[in-house]
């Protein structure tokens, strides 16, 4: 059942992710990464974000300071002289990049000034149908969708809300029109030969159930790798509990069937710079670029 190679795609896929670190075991700990927080408007609410200015808080939605998309070059600059091994320049908010337009100016940008640079975007897929293609032109290599559930009623337990063409949609209208979007957008990539991973944070009592359905669906739409993460309890899930070491192994070991599985992921900050296995968690920002 797993998702092995899919012809010429196979290799070429593997090419292009066997330098990022969070794609790759080896690179994981000998490639540097940079995270740009230009985007900070999201389309959804998940009951597990909290997208907060702190210096310290290692986790995703946190961030020191927001960049404009010309600082954020200057700040790619500032980390290659820091850190040599950087080869991966992403954009994982604060919020949603593709609801941003900042994230798509900051990526002309990079790539403009650096088209060594291997350009990544993590998503949460309700507009990658519809950006595919801008993000191909953009030279983007590779995307991060976050999937939580395929099942209407479960993934309503985890998103409040989305805000899909200037409407709000709450319960399961809203979680139907996500997971279309998020499942068309891993077809739309793979037909652009954008690999894509599959995100999927684990909160015990709602979503372990939809494990295999989430793996089976994604490599059936050829997405590359899947990284289960455990929930993080902020906001509305703050009094949740995080899943055991136990409870993320039998997860990850059902979804392998269908997809390989990646296990080293740090649930970095929305500004994380270096090599995810080294770096110091609370690192603060350059001075020169906090804005407030």
């Amino acid at each position: 059942m797993k998702n092995e190679t899919w012809g010429r795609m196979g290799s070429k896929f593997a090419h292009l992710t066997s330098s990022h670190p969070c794609y790759s075991e080896k690179a994981h700990f000998t490639t540097a990464r940079i995270h740009l927080p230009v985007a900070p408007k999201c389309n959804i609410q998940c009951n597990f974000c909290s997208r907060t200015m702190d210096k310290c808080e290692y986790r995703p939605g946190a961030y020191g300071c927001l960049l404009s998309p010309r600082d954020a070059v200057a700040r790619v600059e500032e980390a290659m002289r820091e850190h040599p091994t950087l080869s991966v320049v992403g954009v994982a908010g604060p919020g949603e990049p593709l609801f941003n337009p900042e994230t798509f100016e900051a990526m002309r940008l990079v790539h403009d000034a650096h088209p060594q640079l291997h350009l990544c975007i993590a998503s949460n897929g309700l507009l990658l149908p519809r950006k595919i293609d801008e993000l191909a032109e953009l030279g983007v290599g590779s995307i991060t969708v976050t999937i939580n559930g395929i099942d209407p009623a479960v993934v309503s337990q985890i998103v409040s809300w989305v805000l899909y063409d200037g409407t709000v949609y709450r319960g399961e209208e809203g979680a139907s029109i996500l997971t279309a979007q998020q499942l068309a957008g891993i077809e739309a990539a793979y037909e652009h030969e954008i690999p894509v991973k599959i995100n999927t944070v684990l909160v015990p009592g709602i979503n372990e159930g939809e494990i295999e359905a989430i793996a089976r669906e994604a490599s059936e739409r050829k997405a590359w790798i899947m990284n289960i993460i455990p929930l993080i309890p902020v906001n509305a899930f703050s009094s949740r509990r995080a899943p055991t070491c136990d409870e993320l192994k039998e997860a990850r070991e059902t979804a392998e069937r269908y997809l390989p599985q990646f296990r080293l992921c740090r649930q970095c900050r929305a500004d994380s710079v270096g090599i995810p296995g080294t770096e110091h968690h609370h690192r603060r920002p350059t001075s020169e670029y906090f804005h407030g």
